[in-house]
């Protein structure tokens, strides 16, 4: 095995950038730290391609020039295979100033092409390219310099199977027509709204503890000044103010430093200090603001008004589609569309909507509505046609006129 290449100069990496954009595909993977910072921090960039060894790009070298790069990940036309592709796409996203397109994720196309629910890298370069990572290095250092062999040798063995993963994902994809599907997972993932929300936002990824919009309106000043001090100070949200500090200074409402010193979750240190009077500045802002600037509260999944026996049945005909189609139950429908779909609901159900419809919504519609039924017939799961929804005019249930489909794989 030859020596893992680790590219620390501009000049190199420029050629490589150029020569790599005249193919059909690159494998890229990244490895980061955050633990200890509000931003992701960069430790590498490992590409794959045709006809190539694969190499580290570091971008922690003195003076590299990452622009190629960069330009190569946004703008070329090549395509960019990834695997699990969202925290990859997360963190190079403000340095590249754009998600890398054209994108393909090898995760994403798995659950398509029957490998289960959040299929594992490891699992697909065992089945797919007769290969076996080694996960020692996982936790790594990755920002310690110099980076060892093995380190290296690791971080190359992502993209080098990747290579094959996706050839074979891709032609599976095209023998199956299914390619369209797996571009209507894509569209999310390579939508820069999916990683860009406001600091307004953020107290959306609060536990909310009331449905109080005065509450929520404090709430939502407090979490937007601690995204923007975590953003300033580059540390993560915790180290700045944790989130129980945010919900009991929110129902508490403190006018005054001394009533935010006596909550549990606030120091007299930070009372006193620059954060909490940048605290209760949030507070007032929250509570100044008129009743219709508040916000709503989040919709509650009142999961106990689905009736429940329905629901039941639509999971049962979730697992016969997935299984009949080989594709991962979760990509085809979450258990809050199978409880909305129980409930009534067709509006805005992912599940009812392109080709999750054609796969499933259309049958759940038909179960939910008399028109499908379920039956067992020699221990197979089949499905059943009906003439019509509910009873007759005599009372007696409508008979099952015409098979539909039975549980064995396609």
């Amino acid at each position: 095995m030859s020596e893992p290449r680790l590219i620390t100069d501009s000049t190199t990496l420029a050629g490589l950038c150029t020569a790599w954009r005249g193919l059909d595909f690159i494998t890229v993977d990244t490895e980061f730290m955050r633990e200890s910072t509000y931003r992701a921090r960069l430790c590498l960039v490992q590409v794959g391609a045709p006809g190539f060894e694969p190499v580290a790009v570091d971008p922690l070298a003195n003076g590299i020039d990452l622009g190629p790069l960069y330009e190569l990940l946004v703008r070329a036309p090549v395509l960019k295979v990834f695997h699990a592709a969202r925290q990859d796409v997360e963190v190079l996203l403000p340095l590249a100033g754009g998600v890398p397109h054209p994108l393909f994720d090898t995760q994403v196309a798995a659950m398509v092409c029957g490998f289960g629910e959040s299929v594992g890298y490891e699992t697909l370069v065992a089945k797919l390219a007769r290969g076996r990572i080694d996960k020692t290095q996982r936790f790594t250092d990755w920002a310690r310099r110099p980076l060892t062999e093995r380190q290296l040798r690791y971080a190359l063995s992502d993209v080098s199977h990747l290579r094959v993963v996706y050839e074979k994902l891709a032609a599976d994809l095209e023998r199956t027509g299914r390619r369209a599907w797996l571009d209507e997972e894509l569209a999310v993932i390579t939508d820069r709204a999916t990683y860009e929300a406001p600091p307004e936002e953020a107290w959306r990824r609060l536990k909310v503890r009331s449905g109080n919009r005065r509450y929520l309106a404090i709430l939502r000043e407090l979490a937007a000044w601690r995204e923007r001090e975590a953003d300033r100070r580059d540390k993560p949200r915790a180290w700045v103010l944790r989130d129980n500090a945010l919900s009991e200074i929110a129902a508490q409402r403190p006018r005054t430093a001394k009533e935010l010193a006596k909550l549990r979750s606030v120091s007299q240190r930070t009372a006193e200090s620059a954060t909490g009077a940048a605290l209760l500045d949030a507070v007032r802002h929250g509570l100044a603001l008129p009743d219709e600037q508040c916000p709503s509260p989040p919709p509650r999944n009142d999961k106990s008004s689905a009736p429940g026996a329905l629901t039941d049945l639509l999971k049962v005909l979730l697992t016969f589609k997935s299984e009949e189609s080989g594709v991962a139950r979760r990509l085809i429908a979450s258990a809050d569309d199978l409880e909305r779909i129980a409930c009534g609901e067709t509006a805005g159900v992912p599940a009812l909507q392109g080709w999750r419809r054609a796969l499933f919504g259309d049958a759940a519609l038909d179960l939910v509505n008399g028109r499908l039924a379920l039956s067992v017939e020699h221990g197979t799961l089949r499905l059943l046609a009906c003439d019509g929804p509910g009873n007759g005019a005599d009372g007696r249930a409508r008979a099952p006129v015409q098979p539909v489909a039975a549980a064995e794989g396609p």
